[in-house]
């Protein structure tokens, strides 16, 4: 059965603005920027453009994934921008629920991926093929259902939380890839982008920016 883009019409909420950056949190539901197809042009990117027409990309999040975003509002600060996370200089939190308890209080998970090319856009652990990638976990309450944690992702592959969670037996609630059964019956990914710290491109002074998740 092929996907239907059905992108919500929450609108992105503005976190902050001045001439060189825009920093937005974007609901779930949105594509970053545009999929193939006319019908897969609604997106974050292409919202943002009417108040701000020179916004430019930095990053992405999945379009189930909602949180914190930055983009640049000049060729140079996207420069800037995307220099900072190429050299993981960007510190970034998320917050998920997961499903069951979290043994421990913190840890680490270092499992190299690469795409699963059958099952795209399926990502999968690859000891041999895969590139490295590393998520930081901290629990914030347990129970025996399910665990609040806070994640902080080293490296950037894509679906790297939410492949690096399901790994340890604990997928994101909600999760219509990585989860099954009644892990995966709920409404929404449960899965934010809290908060950003970064250099702003032309001061080089140290910003940071956050968000609360709605669940």
């Amino acid at each position: 059965m092929s996907f239907v883009y059905q992108p919500t019409q929450e609108q992105p909420r503005l976190i902050h603005h001045d001439d060189q950056i825009l920093v937005v949190e974007k609901p779930a539901g949105l594509l970053s920027v545009p999929g193939r197809g006319e019908d897969r042009a609604d997106c974050l990117i292409n919202r943002l453009r009417g108040a701000f027409p020179t916004v430019l990309l930095v990053h992405r999040l999945d379009m189930d994934t909602s949180g914190i975003m930055v983009f640049g509002l000049t060729p140079h600060a996207q420069k800037h921008l995307g220099q900072q996370f190429e050299r993981r200089q960007v510190k970034k939190a998320y917050v998920a629920r997961v499903w069951g308890r979290l043994e421990g209080k913190e840890g680490r998970v270092d499992l190299p991926l690469i795409v699963d090319w059958p099952n795209r856009p399926r990502q999968k652990v690859d000891h041999a093929e895969g590139r490295p990638a590393q998520t930081d976990w901290r629990v914030i309450r347990a129970s025996d259902a399910e665990t609040r944690v806070r994640l902080y992702p080293l490296t950037g592959r894509s679906h790297q939380l939410r492949v690096h969670m399901a790994s340890l037996g604990h997928p994101i609630l909600g999760d219509p890839l990585y989860a099954e059964g009644p892990a995966a019956d709920h409404p929404r990914l449960m899965l934010h982008a809290e908060s950003l710290r970064l250099r702003h491109p032309d001061s080089n002074a140290t910003m940071s920016f956050s968000a609360p998740p709605l669940f």
